[in-house]
């Protein structure tokens, strides 16, 4: 009888990330299984699964939380992956979205139930709706801001038809492909007088249609009205996307029943929650989550019963926030740890020269908090002046309580609101009227209050005052608390999608003094940091959430790994940079239009295309350069809508972005190669320089304490930028074959460019993970003292458990440290005289490097000169 195979570890000793799609589905990842355990990976960490959007292609988007979705196979499919990857004894991790469902076309019940009966609908309190808001007009109605033109344009040009639709012919209204269900008794009405009647190519006809529509639950809007006027919360400003009552326990039970029920039957052990900070109480729902997974667990099949589940939230810590350790969570996905490995990346001497050659050429701010508080005073008016005014009136009622504040003007608190939000250094606060200021969010605040006080108008400065103790948690009698809790959750609400809007979607695409400190999660303000700080942070995570995720590249980044990792090599040849950025500059002039592109949209261009130049090709290859040309142009167009200057999504500026296209194409696809040429000359020249990058961070990942996660295809050089590029088909049949070769990445650096090397030390490390799984689960992280000339470049420490011990070196600043041959072995004159004191329990032990599998007898301290095919080292004693 054949033994069942072992369950999978717990927690998760290595994931990936796999994002499906109609075109990638549950059956196309079953032949991957057998990849995935060679690797070294525990665990598949999947995008989301359950029913989204026709087409998704990235499952966030979801209409029907009650089933599989049924383009990646369904239920039965995903039962079919499991089976597989359990046969060889591996996890499941899932990613799923509390906060949000798809909606404005026909596919989603829930939504259109509301639609047909408005309040009255079983379904109405799902959505985080406001059935009485300011304007009367919409009492008891949804506003959908769905129409391409004015509502008069649009029934007048008959763009809106009664159409009659599905098996049983309903009734409905059609506009494009959105559906809007009628009243049950508006259906009645028009069956009695004919289609016909409403025929709005007619006057007659137009205006009953008109009186038809006015007496339904929903109200038509220009989709430009949405950030003024819209009485629904959505996923940031997107009006597809509306937002869920998830702290309603009906709405928590009918969202995850089907997959409480799949972790129950052992399909999977544990979740990456996403966009937590959406949700009215984000400690609130991790517990519940927990509570629930707990309960289910004692029932789960075999092993697994024993086995508590694996539980991560997508959070975005702000410069020196920590992660509440109240929610019962195993930590966060990662954008912390991908901000500091990056930031040990770049030289600090670097800075003061990018900032100010930044400055100088783009006209913008040096500083990124002053980009940044321009992007989220714009943003709160052109995108959230509705919930602005909603947490404006919330507030209002709260000063009415007070016959001390009842005389505070509506219009006051609105203005107050901005300056504390255009001020914001995080998120979100977590505070509520129940429970008086955490510490953290009392920190929060009063730096946010001390920005606003400077910029707030004098008149308006006792107002804010008031806004500190009315959001500032319990305070006031009980009778009060109502109303002050929802006040108080509608600035949360707020504050987390201007951040998100601001910051990550504006703010980042505006600023260019490196594009590789630019990223989900990063504290751009910070460009550097030094081994020490890294290493006081990595502590400090592993005493709080030792099973964090750790990551470098995700679905949602703004350019792949290794193109952040190249690019910081700018930091190490500031003035180098300068000189040669003005030059191509100069070069660029007979193909740029007189007003555009932009200083500031040609210069992040230029280091776009250094950071992400395909090492493989050649600046002659007319259809690699074109293909190139392609990839760049989508991240470009995206670029520059997203940073909203010369152009946007809602105003597109044709002209200049047809201008920007041309320089790209003249570039990479004209007929003068001088330019094209002299970027990939400079790309090649840093090119070892950027990989030695890449494989630091990638080693650090492995080897600090958490759960590394490697993202579909990072195994090989990641030189993807923004979505789409990132989520483009993986060639994992290259990748298998590489694996198969089983080099060592010691020897898989003699031809570094194809990326094998990557790879290999992937699979040396989660080899040494499994092999040793409590020392790198719980293993003890202590630094490691460096002695000489480049000390304070080298990063090294041990992790140690119970008389294991493993050792991991890496050289950081490594351009002008490498050999002249363009390899990636290491200057042994600019290393010679520095050394790393080993740990006394491997004294006079003969040690392997796990990359390389070289022997080496160190003694107590390690020569750096030793590193000979690498700049790095992962060193174990040998059995």
């Amino acid at each position: 009888m054949t033994a069942a195979p072992p369950p999978p570890p717990a927690p998760p000793r290595a994931t990936m990330r796999l994002q499906f799609h109609k075109d990638f589905t549950f059956a196309d990842a079953i032949p991957l299984v057998g990849y995935l355990k060679a690797l070294g990976i525990s665990h598949l960490y999947s995008s989301p699964i359950l029913t989204a959007r026709a087409g998704s292609m990235h499952g966030y988007d979801v209409v029907d939380p009650t089933t599989v979705n049924p383009e990646l196979g369904g239920e039965d499919g995903f039962r079919a992956l499991v089976a597989a990857l359990r046969a060889e004894g591996l996890g499941v991790i899932v990613d799923i979205v509390p906060n949000h469902m798809a909606v404005g076309k026909d596919d989603n019940a829930w939504w259109l139930d509301v639609l047909t009966y408005g309040r009255g609908s079983r379904f109405a309190h799902f959505f985080d709706i406001d059935w009485e808001p300011a304007d009367p007009v919409l009492h008891g109605k949804i506003l959908l801001p769905t129409l391409g033109s004015t509502y008069g344009e649009a029934l007048r040009n008959g763009d809106l038809q009664i159409t009659r639709e599905g098996k049983r012919g309903g009734l409905v209204v059609r506009y494009a492909d959105h559906m809007f269900p009628l009243r049950p008794e508006d259906r009645y009405e028009i069956e009695s007088v004919g289609l016909e009647a409403y025929d709005p190519a007619t006057d007659e006809g137009r205006e009953r249609f008109h009186a038809l529509l006015e007496k339904q639950n929903w109200r038509l809007a220009h989709w430009m009205v949405a950030g003024d006027e819209i009485n629904w919360r959505r996923f940031f400003d997107v009006n597809e996307l509306a937002g869920l009552r998830i702290a309603d326990p009906a709405v928590f039970e009918a969202t995850h029943e089907l997959l409480l029920r799949l972790y129950g039957e052992g399909l999977i052990d544990g979740f990456r929650v996403d966009h937590i900070d959406g949700l009215m109480d984000p400690g609130g729902y991790a517990r519940r989550l927990r509570e629930h997974l707990d309960a289910v667990q004692r029932d789960r099949p075999g092993p697994l019963a024993d086995q508590r589940a694996y539980l991560v939230i997508e959070k975005i810590l702000g410069p020196g926030e920590e992660l509440a350790s109240d929610w019962a969570v195993d930590g966060a996905s990662g954008y912390d740890f991908m901000d500091d490995v990056s930031a040990l990346l770049h030289d600090a001497a670097g800075e003061a020269p990018l900032a100010a050659f930044w400055a100088e050429v783009s006209g913008r701010p040096a500083d990124f908090h002053a980009e940044e508080e321009i992007a989220r005073r714009e943003i709160l008016d052109r995108s959230f002046s509705a919930q602005l005014d909603q947490a404006a009136q919330a507030l209002h009622q709260v000063a009415r309580l007070d016959y001390d504040t009842r005389d505070t003007p509506r219009a006051a608190i609105r203005r107050a609101l901005v300056e504390l939000l255009a001020h914001f250094p995080a998120y979100r606060t977590y505070a509520n009227a129940a429970e008086p200021r955490s510490e953290a969010d009392r920190a929060l605040f009063e730096r946010a209050m001390a920005k606003a006080r400077q910029s707030i108008l004098p008149a308006d400065l006792n107002v804010l005052e008031l806004l500190d103790g009315w959001l500032g948690g319990a305070v006031g009698p009980e009778d009060q608390r109502l109303l002050r809790d929802k006040a108080i959750r509608r600035f949360q609400q707020l504050s987390a999608p201007v951040a998100a809007k601001a910051v990550e979607d504006t703010a980042f695409y505006r600023y260019g003094k490196l594009v590789s400190r630019t990223d989900v999660g990063f504290d751009v303000a910070t460009f550097a940091i030094d081994v020490p700080t890294f290493h006081a942070r990595t502590a400090a995570r592993a005493r709080a959430f030792p099973d964090a995720m750790l990551t470098t590249a995700t679905h949602d980044h703004k350019r792949g790994e290794d193109v952040r990792a190249r690019v910081a090599v700018l930091s190490e040849i500031p003035e180098e940079w300068i000189a040669t950025a003005r030059r191509w500059r100069e070069l660029a002039e007979p193909l740029r239009a007189p007003d555009a592109p932009s200083a500031a949209d040609e210069l992040i261009l230029f280091q776009i295309l250094v950071g992400a130049w395909p090492d493989e090709l050649s600046p002659d290859d007319a259809e690699g350069c074109a293909a190139f040309a392609e990839r760049v142009a989508g991240w470009q167009l995206k670029a520059m809508r997203e940073a909203k200057l010369a152009t946007d999504w809602s105003a597109p500026n044709e002209a200049y972005e047809a201008a920007a296209r041309r320089l790209l194409d003249g570039v990479l696809t004209g007929g003068d190669a001088t330019l094209r040429r002299a970027i990939a000359t400079f790309a090649e020249r840093i090119g070892a320089a950027g990989a030695a990058n890449g494989l630091l961070q990638t080693l650090l990942k492995l080897t600090i304490p958490g759960v590394p996660d490697t993202y579909q295809g990072t195994e090989f050089w990641d030189l993807t930028l923004v979505d789409p590029d990132n989520r483009r088909p993986v060639d994992y049949a290259a990748r298998a074959d590489a694996l198969a070769r089983e080099e060592t990445a010691g020897a898989a650096a003699a031809h570094w460019r194809d990326g094998a090397v990557k790879q290999a030390l992937i699979a040396a490390v989660l080899g040494e993970r499994a092999r040793r799984p409590s020392l790198f689960a719980r293993g003890a992280y202590e630094p490691l003292t460096v002695d000489g000339p480049v000390a304070d470049d080298v990063i090294a420490f041990a992790r140690s458990l119970e008389g294991e011990t493993a050792v991991v070196i890496g050289l950081r600043a490594t351009a002008g440290r490498l050999a002249a041959d363009g390899s990636l072995a290491p200057d042994a004159i600019a290393l010679r005289d520095t050394t790393v004191s080993l740990p006394s329990q491997l004294a006079g032990k003969t040690l392997i490097d796990r990359l390389t599998g070289r022997r080496l007898e160190p003694g107590g301290a390690l020569q750096l000169t030793e590193l000979t095919e690498l700049s790095l080292a992962l060193l174990v004693a040998t059995d």
